[in-house]
Order: C-alpha cells, then sequence, then structure tokens
C-alpha cells in the first residue's frame, strides 16, 4: 500500500504513546527490535501480549490487553495476523476515545477493520513498519535499507 511520506511523518511526529500489540519477549523477534527502538527514540511503548503479561518489558509491565492500559494510547501497532486485526480495532476504538493511528505491521492487512477505525477519523496505515519509516523518513535509511549518506549526530 502506498501512503505519502508528509502522511507518514506527519503520524511518527506527533505519536507520542504507542501500544504494541502482539509484542515478543524475544529479542531476535520483528516485534521486539521495532517495540525497542521505538523506545530508543523517545516514544512511550506499552507492550502487549497475554502470554507474557506481568513480565517487565522496556520498563514497562507487559498487559494482556489494550484495556488493561489506563492511559490514552496515540498509536496501536499491530504485530498480529491479519484475522485478529478487527478484534484488536475494535478494543482499541473502544477504550481509546483519543486515537489517532491504527498502524498494521508489514504483511498485516484487513480492509473492514481499516474502514471502520477511518470512519470513526483514525488513521490507519496498512503493511508498513514504522521503525522502517522512522528511519527512511528522519533520514536514518533509504527505503532499500541503505544508509542515506546523511551524516547525523543523532542515534
Amino acid at each position: 500500500m502506498q501512503y505519502p511520506d508528509d502522511l507518514l511523518k506527519n503520524v511518527l511526529t506527533r505519536t507520542r504513546r504507542i501500544a504494541v500489540v502482539g509484542v515478543s519477549m524475544n529479542p531476535v523477534r520483528p516485534s521486539y527490535y521495532v517495540a525497542r527502538y521505538l523506545t530508543l527514540k523517545g516514544f512511550e511503548v506499552f507492550p502487549i501480549n497475554p502470554g507474557h503479561a506481568g513480565k517487565q518489558l522496556f520498563g514497562r509491565t507487559v498487559k494482556s490487553a489494550l484495556s488493561e492500559i489506563d492511559q490514552e494510547i496515540d498509536m496501536i501497532d499491530v504485530f498480529r495476523r491479519s484475522e485478529a486485526v478487527p478484534a484488536i480495532v475494535d478494543e482499541a476504538l473502544e477504550v481509546f476515545s483519543s486515537l489517532q493511528t491504527i498502524w498494521m505491521q508489514i504483511g498485516v492487512t484487513h480492509a473492514g477493520a481499516a474502514s471502520k477505525a477511518q470512519a470513526r477519523g483514525v488513521t490507519v496505515i496498512q503493511d508498513r513498519c514504522p521503525k522502517i519509516e522512522y528511519q527512511r523518513l528522519f533520514g536514518e535509511l533509504r527505503m532499500g535499507g541503505f544508509a542515506t549518506g546523511i551524516i547525523s549526530s543523532k542515534l
């Protein structure tokens, strides 16, 4: 799916709190290193995985469901199969009144759930990775994953 760079950059600039649904405790899994990267970039990451509920990850307690988060979330980052998306979107729309974005990871799409969220004014991004887009849009990587050649002192 194609999204304008200014839309992606706007989402990543306005977002502060991200719930990562399906995060893994295994450091070689994409959900782990994406969540870790977002934490290192200053986002507040709220890990969600019922199989690891109660454990600590990136300074936060892993929750089993979005409904266990006691503050507003700006973005939901979905690391689950496409068929799990409708239930996640329904819970997110019910729990977070000021939810701005639902972001589905590479390979994850669901047109019906996306339409439902968009009808509520939520931005939906599908089949993309916020880590890759952040690196690409903020001078760390080109779309193909190569160094941009931009010299910067930021991590």
